[in-house]
């Protein structure tokens, strides 16, 4: 198993380190206990080249790799499709994540067309002085479930402007192991093949929208036909099993859902 850890923070052993490093402490002692192999990398986004989205639209009328910024982006991304899960953690600067995470998001965008993760899990972390997390974990979530993640939860940690990494320790190892265990059994149960009915319902929307669509021989077309997610019996991005009951009330709803959206 690789868990892939991508922090948003610019502190060195800040508040968001200090989170990811109990979390990922308590993810090796949850693999030694399973006597499961595990892979923990962790990539600090501020440490790499990440150049601002310029909104040119080549990565979703070309492909990414013409993407006009040659930086550490594709780099990152194949990191990403080399793991089974990762762990996106991020610093809340005035109501939201900060900067440098929202633009590796905004770099990704492609993916909302071409959601290239289904199979994977993920969770999201976020870290806070004092001020509400809600709107940041949104931001995080709603791009990894675009993506294709299949997310596994989310966390919030109010901890004023910096904390002692061993009162960090005290007041949240027991959380930490929490969330690491939930991210390691996700992955080793593989529930990513249990999609919920939400996830099931907006594949049928995300289906319909692209099935409808008159240019066909744009990237994002021909990637959902590659993928198979035109023909006829397919209910999801991959091979899942979710109880046939559910799909096909998934699959109604969105069927419904979609007569509003044209």
């Amino acid at each position: 198993m690789k868990i892939l850890i991508l922090v948003g923070s610019y502190r060195k052993n800040g508040n968001t380190d200090q989170i990811v490093r109990l979390i990922a402490e308590q993810l090796s002692l949850v693999a030694a206990e399973k006597q499961a192999p595990l892979e923990i990398e962790t990539v600090y986004l501020a440490r790499q080249e990440i150049q601002p989205c310029r909104g040119c639209r080549v990565c979703f009328d070309r492909g990414e790799e013409k993407c006009p910024c040659k930086d550490d982006m594709l780099a990152i991304k194949a990191k990403m499709q080399a793991a089974d899960g990762i762990l996106a953690a991020a610093p809340v600067y005035v109501d939201d994540i900060n900067g440098i995470t929202k633009n590796w998001i905004d770099r990704l965008a492609h993916l909302c067309h071409r959601p290239g993760f289904a199979g994977k899990c993920a969770f999201v972390v976020v870290t806070v002085a004092s001020s509400p997390v809600g709107h940041s974990l949104r931001t995080l979530s709603m791009a990894l479930r675009f993506w294709g993640f299949h997310l596994t939860g989310q966390a919030g940690f109010k901890m004023g402007a910096l904390m002692k990494s061993e009162t960090t320790s005290l007041l949240f190892q027991k959380r930490a192991e929490k969330i690491a265990r939930k991210l390691f059994t996700a992955i080793y149960q593989r529930t990513y093949a249990r999609p919920s009915f939400v996830s099931l319902m907006m594949f049928k929307i995300y289906q319909w929208s692209w099935q409808r669509e008159t240019m066909r021989d744009t990237l994002d077309y021909q990637y959902w036909n590659h993928q198979g997610w035109f023909e006829r019996g397919c209910t999801f991005y991959i091979p899942h099993q979710a109880n046939p009951i559910i799909v096909a009330l998934a699959r109604l709803t969105g069927s419904v859902i979609t007569r509003f959206v044209t």
